[in-house]
């Protein structure tokens, strides 16, 4: 998720994204950028049966529902369901490693930077295996171990600090889980290791950088050179050091 600066969300509260990060409450570039990325890899079955899994408050699953045959959010905290269903009808409440749905249910799975806040990432895996159909995608988006900022925070001292605080995930991990438990960040191989055994196929891997709306907002000319710049090391192995993973996954006929 992109993750606001306090004042941006009027809804913002502390305690809750330290838990399971801020939701997307204003639709900006990066959010139409990502959109577009989600739509290319579906190729197709975005028209099909969809599950946002981890929808927030409904801003990705209102926009697939637009072509989507069917189309269902879901979301561990209740407040974000109540919201996501005032803007579609089909959101469940519940947790990502007990998905209530039937096995092979899903044509295209979103996983848009929820991952890292799930009790169990692995077991979350498995349910996405679960209830896509084969030839089914999934798409992830998760925080990337290589970006220079931690987005999401960190304690020191028994208090909570929300923003970007620089270098944190480049400490041994036991330093830097101490100083951001409430979240996880990955490296390829850590996400190579978590897909061990499922029936998933990588299709495509990729790391990005963000948009950078929050910055244009008040600095256009700086903030639009910044991310032109840094989305264009995508394209070179310098996006090793990208805000977030992208991997599309098919499910196995097996």
């Amino acid at each position: 998720m992109n993750h606001p600066s306090p004042s941006s969300s009027p809804r913002f509260d502390p305690d809750k994204a330290a838990l399971r990060g801020a939701p997307s409450y204003v639709w900006r570039a990066g959010q139409e950028r990502r959109l577009q990325m989600i739509l290319a890899a579906a190729q197709g079955r975005e028209r099909g049966r969809v599950f946002v899994d981890g929808c927030g408050v409904g801003q990705y699953l209102v926009r697939l529902a637009e072509t989507a045959a069917l189309a269902v959010g879901l979301d561990i905290e209740w407040e974000r369901t109540r919201e996501a269903y005032a803007r579609h009808p089909r959101v469940v409440c519940g947790a990502g490693e007990h998905v209530p749905f039937a096995s092979a249910s899903f044509d295209l799975v979103l996983s848009h930077e929820v991952l890292e806040h799930v009790a169990d990432d692995r077991q979350t895996l498995a349910e996405i295996a679960r209830v896509l159909a084969p030839g089914g995608r999934l798409v992830l988006f998760c925080p990337n171990r290589g970006y220079p900022f931690e987005t999401h925070g960190i304690y020191w001292r028994g208090r909570y600090y929300f923003g970007n605080i620089p270098l944190v995930n480049y400490l041994p991990r036991r330093w830097r889980d101490r100083l951001a438990p409430h979240v996880r960040v990955y490296t390829a191989r850590d996400l190579a290791r978590l897909l061990e055994g499922l029936p998933l196929r990588v299709v495509q891997r990729t790391v990005i950088f963000g948009a950078y709306d929050n910055i244009i907002a008040r600095f256009p000319r700086l903030g639009k050179f910044l991310r032109a710049f840094l989305q264009g090391l995508e394209k070179t192995p310098l996006r090793v050091f990208g805000l977030s993973h992208v991997w599309v996954l098919e499910k196995t006929a097996a």
